[in-house]
């Protein structure tokens, strides 16, 4: 038995060596792409960032009750969320909570505009589906730290590795509710429209999207909480926001720190789940 567990252990397979490899190469010959990625994810920071800082913070709060009037029509939303940003601005939080909206809206911006069409292209094609299936898994399954070492090594030190790997860990979702809700269109419903002489195109616009658009919700609301929970992990690449005083205080091992501020990311997850919660019923 020794023998053959000398046998099994003495020809190790290369798999790191094969991604530093493969992680080496590519930083060599395809540098210039993500260099243009990286910048196209700093100037969209930018902009968010930019947008969400230039209102005083009461007209913000202003801004998010209003929104939330229109998806909910409730007034106790409304009130909960003016608490909520009230509560974060009495803290002193509320450029760390700016930043770590920005990172979250940007992670929603990129899944989105790529998890929705990927999903439809799923869903018309089982055969892609059963490929993409397993990388999904994988994206899904691969623990979160591991995501931070190719952006690292790709993009520095910041946000944008901070949310490359936010989106590679959030993608899966927008993919696989998309895909669900456009293969869960009702045949009738697509019976009918091919009859009525409706094109792939006008199938797609008028029939699928509609009838999909409850779980695409859903999979905008996966994706803006699950970016919320790769804030502290972003913070160890260099990304601002939230996740840094966390960080500060697991340090320093500061109990008031790192209660505050893991609190106020609780109050940001409670406020954005309400606020979308009543949009997803009334898709």
């Amino acid at each position: 038995m020794e023998q053959i567990t000398d046998l099994v252990t003495g020809a190790k397979i290369p798999v790191g060596k094969t991604a530093k490899a493969i992680f080496d190469w590519l930083n060599a010959h395809a540098g210039f792409v993500f260099n243009l990625v990286s910048e196209m994810m700093e100037t969209l920071i930018d902009a968010i960032l930019a947008l969400l800082e230039f209102p005083h913070p009461l007209v913000f709060t202003l801004i998010a009750v209003a929104l939330t009037w229109l998806l909910q029509r409730n007034w106790r939303t409304c009130l909960l969320i003016a608490a909520g940003f009230l509560f974060i601005l009495n803290q002193g939080y509320w450029e760390e909570t700016m930043q770590s909206l920005t990172l979250v809206l940007a992670a929603c911006v990129v899944c989105m505009a790529i998890g929705v069409p990927l999903g439809i292209a799923a869903a018309h094609r089982p055969r892609l589906y059963a490929w993409m299936r397993p990388v999904l898994d994988l994206m899904q399954t691969l623990p979160t730290f591991v995501y931070l070492i190719p952006a690292i090594v790709f993009f520095g030190i910041g946000m944008v590795p901070g949310l490359i790997a936010t989106v590679i860990f959030v993608l899966p979702a927008p993919i696989r509710l998309t895909h669900l809700g456009i293969s869960s269109t009702p045949a009738p419903l697509v019976e009918a429209a091919t009859a009525f002489g409706a094109t792939p195109r006008q199938l797609l616009w008028k029939v699928e999207l509609p009838s999909a658009s409850a779980q695409i919700m859903a999979g905008l609301n996966q994706t803006i909480m699950l970016s919320l929970s790769m804030v502290v992990i972003a913070a160890l690449v260099g990304a601002s926001g939230l996740g840094v005083p966390v960080v500060r205080a697991l340090n320093s091992v500061n109990t008031a720190l790192g209660f505050e501020s893991g609190f106020i990311i609780v109050v940001v997850a409670i406020m954005l789940d309400r606020m979308l919660r009543v949009k997803k019923r009334h898709d």
